[in-house]
């Protein structure tokens, strides 16, 4: 209830703050509220499958939250910005970002590997690691990678004769260093295979092959035990997925664009191929091929992201 003064005016309180302080971050607010949302799906008293839908959101809300919240930091500082609302420099809020973010991405990997993998496992869903697979189901899912998945991959070298393919917003790839000569006797070096997005990211392995109902390999797993089978006469000393994450930001001028409609529609048409944001990677991929990536999508050391698992983990919903 405010006082009036002795003018008989509403007396207004006085602060000796600057305004900057009394802003919260809304990056750092957004991220604490992720935290929350996994939270929930830590919690044992919500049903199995709420907790890994719980998880599920948890990383889809990241995703957004890269697209459209970092990426304007990020479009900010190219533009030479000095400070968000909360007094805080673009540059040094993509700092407390990255640390923030990156806790947070490492425990929704530490909940999926510890708690929530294990205890599908014990309901009957089992989402199987390579390390887990029995000599059939190996054999099966060789077959499955001959007959359905190689037939659409499209392998590209990566070599100065050779531009740095373009990768979709959000799409698994996997990057793989190869030695040797093909069948064209031109040396090995590295290579990116993109995963088409036709592709299932979970594959169920029948029932007369594992023995049970409910059995599962990630996509992911699939194509780095396999992907040597795309290079004949090379061998692959390494393959690792990784994701990149683009800006989505719909930026339009309406006073300059003549069709609304139609400005809108390019602007989508070209959101999967705009700036990268963030760089999702496994977490044993080599300090070398990093840099390599980092490079080509132009993007700093903060805006990596090492993972111990899938890296859309958001797909195991599709369980």
């Amino acid at each position: 209830m405010s006082r009036a003064g002795s003018s008989g005016h509403p007396a207004t309180a006085s602060t000796s703050l600057p305004d900057h302080e009394l802003f919260l971050s809304r990056e750092l607010s957004q991220l604490a509220f992720n935290r929350r949302v996994l939270a929930q799906a830590e919690d044992p008293s919500i049903p199995l499958l709420e907790r890994l839908r719980y998880l599920c959101i948890s990383c889809t809300n990241l995703d957004e939250f890269f697209e459209i919240r970092v990426a304007s930091l990020r479009t900010s500082v190219q533009f030479g910005s000095t400070a968000t609302m909360d007094g805080v420099a673009p540059v040094a809020l993509l700092n407390q970002i990255h640390e923030e973010a990156s806790a947070l991405v490492d425990a929704q990997y530490q909940f999926w590997n510890e708690t929530l993998r294990p205890a599908l496992n014990d309901a009957g869903v089992r989402i199987l690691p390579r390390d887990a697979w029995s000599a059939k189901q190996k054999r099966w899912l060789k077959e499955y990678f001959e007959n359905e998945i190689m037939p659409v991959l499209s392998p590209l070298g990566l070599d100065p004769t050779h531009p740095f393919p373009r990768i979709l917003n959000k799409s698994l790839n996997v990057v793989v260093v190869l030695e040797g000569k093909d069948a064209f006797g031109r040396a090995g070096g590295m290579a990116i295979v993109r995963a088409p997005r036709s592709l299932p990211r979970i594959i169920r392995i029948p029932e007369e092959v594992s023995g049970q109902p409910n059995d599962f390999v990630l996509l992911s797993a699939v194509l780095t035990t396999f992907v040597d089978e795309i290079f004949p006469g090379m061998k692959v000393k390494g393959a690792w997925q990784f994701r990149v994450t683009r800006n989505s930001e719909l930026v339009l001028d309406e006073e300059e664009v003549e069709n609304l409609a139609h400005a809108v529609r390019d602007e989508l048409l070209g959101r999967g191929f705009r700036p990268a944001v963030r760089l999702e990677i496994a977490e044993n991929c080599p300090t070398a091929i990093v840099q390599v990536l980092l490079q080509n999508f132009s993007l700093p050391e903060n805006a990596v992201y090492r993972i111990n698992g899938p890296v859309n983990l958001n797909r195991v919903i599709q369980v």
